[in-house]
This record gives structure tokens, sequence and C-alpha cells, in this order.
């Protein structure tokens, strides 16, 4: 029986030490955690796979999860990361104020903390910010739609629809859109039909963030398709045919501008109509192609992850990576270096799309030769 006892202690400590062992592997096994907030939407799987082929390419290992919309997942998913022992957290907010507290937990315990695409706002705990331009992306909506305008004519119907009243960036898309677009509200060539705040504020070229908040309040779609084309459908019933007819629409995704474009295209009254986008989505390059959507803003994915990564290595190997700007997220100037954007029409898309290798044709039909 003692022997038997003996040999019982044996496993146990062999047991035991095992475990600590693997639960030490664990603990030092991802060096990058990535938290993206959705797998829903395409743009985010596309991001996923090429941070973990780029990140294993460099010889890092990581992990991504996903916040599914919840800012309190979130929240677990950076604490899981980081009992795994992660040197670096790369995280794209769900809710930007809300993710100060993920922010707050990873620099608490050294982890350096870039804020992917979005901007967390409200905490110091931020080291970097790897972003597109995000008011030049609002500032082409606005160039596009005014080159769309036939010259000197006035009275043109202008719908305007915005992000997550939640998301930072919808602010900042927003600024980059008012900034091109106000002087041609202010002077007759637009009027806006779906937004009494904005038409109150027509003559600010500068506006506030709570005078954002107004409008985009009014006008926002949520990044949801269905809350999108239920918005435009309603603006559409809550008017007469002299709003209708050709119509011009600052749409601030893809998704979005999909949804709200089917709507615009089966209301009768609506004659033509233009319409943005960004992220350049197989899909809405495939309605770019068949004419029913007008342009997309693509923020090459490929570039913004590598950006993302560098940055990453560079805090891995105790230096810091470039800056050209910065972002006040309320509470500090966070370090950035925005990465470039390319705008894609009907004209350019076999060029920016299928040559740059971005897209692989077969996914679509109609190409041009």
């Amino acid at each position: 029986m003692k022997a038997v006892r003996i040999i019982m202690t044996l496993l146990e400590s062999v047991v035991l030490i095992s475990v600590l062992f693997t639960g030490c592997q664990k603990k030092a096994a991802t060096q990058v955690g990535i938290v993206l907030p959705t797998k829903d939407e395409p743009r985010w799987i596309q991001d996923q796979t090429r941070f973990m082929e780029s990140l294993q390419n460099a010889g890092f290992s990581a992990k991504v999860l996903f916040s599914q919309g919840d800012s309190a997942k979130e929240k677990a998913n950076v604490e899981a990361l980081i009992a795994e022992g992660i040197k670096v957290l790369i995280i794209c907010p769900h809710d930007g104020t809300a993710a100060a507290a993920a922010a707050d937990l990873a620099n608490k315990v050294g982890v350096k903390v870039i804020s992917y695409d979005r901007l967390i706002r409200d905490t110091t705990s931020v080291d970097y910010y790897v972003t597109f331009d995000s008011f030049q992306v609002g500032a082409a909506w606005g160039d596009y739609l005014i080159s769309q305008v036939p010259e000197g004519s006035k009275g043109n119907n202008l719908y305007l629809y915005a992000g997550a009243a939640s998301d930072n960036n919808a602010f900042i898309f927003f600024e980059g859109a008012w900034s091109r677009l106000q002087p041609k509200i202010a002077d007759g060539t637009f009027v806006v039909r779906n937004s009494d705040k904005a038409v109150a504020l027509m003559n600010k070229a500068s506006l506030t963030r709570d005078e954002m908040a107004q409008i985009i309040g009014q006008v926002t779609t949520n990044w949801n398709f269905n809350d999108a084309k239920s918005k435009a459908e309603a603006n559409l019933t809550a008017v007469g045919k002299e709003a209708k007819g050709t119509v011009y629409i600052c749409a601030p995704n893809d998704g979005t501008a999909r949804a709200i474009a089917d709507a615009f295209a089966a209301d009768k009254a609506v004659s033509k109509y233009y319409i943005t986008g960004q992220d350049a989505e197989i899909a809405s390059i495939q309605y770019i192609i068949d004419g029913k959507q007008s342009m997309t803003v693509l923020k090459d994915v490929r570039t913004l992850v590598q950006d993302a990564i560098n940055a990453a290595i560079a805090y891995m190997k105790g230096s810091n990576p470039p800056v050209t700007t910065t972002y006040n997220n309320g509470k500090k100037d966070v370090p950035a270096k925005p990465t470039a954007i390319v705008v894609v029409t009907k004209d350019n898309v076999k060029k920016e799309i299928i040559e740059s290798g971005y897209w692989p044709s077969d996914n679509f039909t109609g190409l041009s030769n």
C-alpha cells in the first residue's frame, strides 16, 4: 500500500508539473492579441485573415478574438489575452469610450495598446493609433458628390447618413464630408432633405462635437444594413416628389450604401442617384460595376494591417513606431501615422481593385477587358 501511495504521489506531482508547464506555455504562447468588433461583416474577417498571415510570416504568434458588438465581451476578450501573456494589444473598439476600461487593464500590466481603425477615447492608456485618414475619407465623399453636380445648378437634393454615434470615426468621417459639403449647402447648391439639424447648422463651416452629434443622431445607420434601409425608406416616405428625382447620397460605408441604394432604387420617383461608400467590399465593387453604387473609398487593409504589425513589432523590440500626426481622444494626443486612401469608381475599378491584387477578378461579373 505504501508503494502504491508513493506511486500515486509521484503521478500527481507529474500531472501538477505538466499542468503548470502547460499553463506557462499558454501564457507565453501569444505575443500579439487582436480584438475586432464583429465577425458578421466581411471587412473584419478580411482583417483577421491578413493579421494572422502577416504575423505568422513575420515569426510572431497571435490570436484574434471578436467582440460581436458587445463592450462587455470586448473587455473579457482583453482579459483573456492578458492572461495568455500578450505583449501588445491591437484593438478595434466596438464603442470607443467603453473600450477605455479594456485599454486601462492592458496598460496596467505593461501591455502596449494599439487602437486599430477606430480611436479608443477618454483614456491615457492608448500608445498608438493605426488608422486611415478618416477626415480625408469623408472629404472624398463630399468631393465626389460635388463633382457630379451640373455646373451652376442649385437646389440639388442631398441626403446625409452617418455611422454609429458610439464610433469616434463616424464623427471624423462626417466632419470631413461636412468640410466639403457645407459651403455647397450654404450657397444653395445642395438642399439637405433628411436632417433639419443640418439645415439649421448649414451656415457653420466648423461644427462642435455636440452639433455633429445632433445631426448624426438624426441620420445614423448604426453601421447596420437593416437600420440603413429602414431609415432611407422612412426618409423617402416623409418627402414629396420635389425631394426626389436626381439625388445625392452621402452614405458612410459599403454595407449601408448598398442598403440605402436599394431603397432609393425602389422608389419610382427617384430617377437617378449618386451614392458614396467605403471599404471596397466585394459586394460593393460588384454594385459599382453594375452601376448601383457610385464610388467607394478603398482603405487597403493590407497596408493598414501591416502598419499595425510594424507598430507591434517596434514595441516588442523596445522601440517606437513612426509618428506623423496625433489624434486627441479627450484625454491624450495619441501618436499616429495615417494610412493613404484611394477613391474607386467604375472608371478605375479594374486598375485599383483587380490589377492591384486587392480582389481577384473571378469575384466579379461584367468587368470590361
